[in-house]
């Protein structure tokens, strides 16, 4: 059982920047690759981000590449996602996911992952 807490998550203006943090428990924390989604008012659920477990790995979606930047410390069973730029349609609820496969295997991001966070809201004002 992997339990996921977000952090990090607030309101920001257009051009800043802000770190989320994903917080797991567990001591298998480094055989899953993890991920980040968003999901805005109205619109689906997205892909943003993952990493593979060994975090030598990184996949972005194109909105947000060259933006942002995920990364992993094992260590510390933490997972991190900077964002820079930050953009007004940035504007989401961010989850955290730990997954056994390798995000390349992953199918949509309506998908079934093994586990989620409960959340944490980004707002880029203009």
């Amino acid at each position: 059982q992997v339990q996921l807490v977000e952090s990090g998550g607030g309101l920001v203006q257009a051009g800043g920047s802000l770190r989320l943090s994903c917080a797991a428990s567990g001591r298998t924390f480094s055989s899953y690759a993890m991920g980040w989604f968003r999901q805005a008012p109205g619109k689906e659920r997205e892909f943003v981000a993952a990493i593979s477990w060994s975090g030598g790995i990184t996949y972005y979606a194109d909105s947000v590449k060259g933006r942002f930047t995920i990364s992993r410390a094992n260590a510390k069973n933490t997972v991190y996602l900077q964002m820079n730029s930050l953009k007004p349609e940035d504007t989401a609820v961010y989850y955290c996911i730990a997954d056994v496969r390798d995000p390349a295997d992953w199918g949509t991001p309506g998908g079934l992952y093994d586990y989620w966070g409960q959340g944490t809201q980004v707002t880029v004002s203009s």
